[in-house]
This record gives C-alpha cells, sequence and structure tokens, in this order.
C-alpha cells in the first residue's frame, strides 16, 4: 500500500477509495491486531476515520463515555435504550401550542421550562394546567419521539 495521508483531512478523504484489503492492512497497522472478521468495508472505513479524528482533536467526554456505557448495559438487560425517548432541547427553544382557541407558549431552559413568567421542571406539568387533565408533555406539545428498540440489525423507531 503506498505511503498514508498525515494530514487528517487527507486521511479522511483517501479512505473510501480504498480497497477492502487496504483497510485491513491499515487496520492492522493502526490497532495492531487483525480488524473483527465480521465487518464490511463501510464499517472499516468509519471506524478508522473516528479513530483518526480521535487521535487529532480528542476523544469523547468523560460523562459521554460513561452514558453510552450505560445505554450498552441497559441495552443489553432490558433490550431497549429508554434515555434516549426524553426529548433534549437547547435552551432558549420555544414551544408553542393552541388549546381551545388559546397559544400558549413554553420556553425551555437550561432545566426545566417557562410557561407565563413561571418555572416548572417538566412539560407535563405544563399541559396539566393548560388542560386541566393528565397529558404526556412531550405530546401534548409534539415533540414525542418514537420508541426505541433493538432488533438484529441495531436500533429501530418503532
Amino acid at each position: 500500500m503506498a505511503q498514508f495521508p498525515t494530514d487528517i483531512a487527507e486521511q479522511l478523504k483517501a479512505l473510501p477509495a480504498l480497497t477492502a484489503q487496504e483497510l485491513r492492512v491499515l487496520w492492522k497497522e493502526t490497532f495492531g491486531r487483525p480488524h473483527p472478521g465480521w465487518v464490511q468495508k463501510d464499517f472499516l472505513v468509519r471506524a478508522l476515520a473516528y479513530h483518526f479524528q480521535e487521535k487529532a482533536f480528542g476523544g469523547l467526554r468523560a460523562t459521554t463515555r460513561r452514558r453510552l456505557l450505560r445505554y450498552a448495559e441497559e441495552a443489553e438487560a432490558k433490550g431497549t435504550i429508554s434515555g434516549l425517548n426524553s426529548p433534549r432541547l437547547k435552551p432558549g427553544t420555544r414551544l408553542v401550542r393552541g388549546w381551545q382557541g388559546d397559544t400558549h407558549v413554553v420556553t425551555a431552559l437550561e432545566r426545566g421550562f417557562e410557561y407565563r413568567d413561571k418555572r416548572y421542571s417538566n412539560l407535563s406539568e405544563i399541559a396539566r394546567l393548560i388542560t386541566g387533565t393528565r397529558w404526556s408533555g412531550p405530546a401534548f406539545f409534539g415533540i414525542k419521539k418514537p420508541a426505541i428498540r433493538l432488533v438484529a440489525g441495531g436500533p429501530r423507531g418503532a
């Protein structure tokens, strides 16, 4: 195999053009062991690209690694990952919902939500206040994500 580039941008650009055999050789040079036998070329490209970027720019934060480990443990134990179903809104995001002729505006905060100049810890409190009945706040405001379930080929939306 020809000399592999040392510049990260050039490395990322070169990876998809390599043959499967060249990728296997590069994998062994990079990781010091043969690639897992079950992987396809696309996986080798993505894994090597991630590794090169991680070396150049740094890896995941410790908190992110811990969260991913918890997800993996939960998936192994339950076959689902419940934490992925929770919508994550950036602070400042505004949710607008019409209800019985009134327009209701909620602003996402760093922790919780603001509705009519008052703070609430979750959207369900606000939905209950607006409707007078128990509602899923994310469902009421139209941001509920589909459930994640694990199947043989990986995660799939329900």
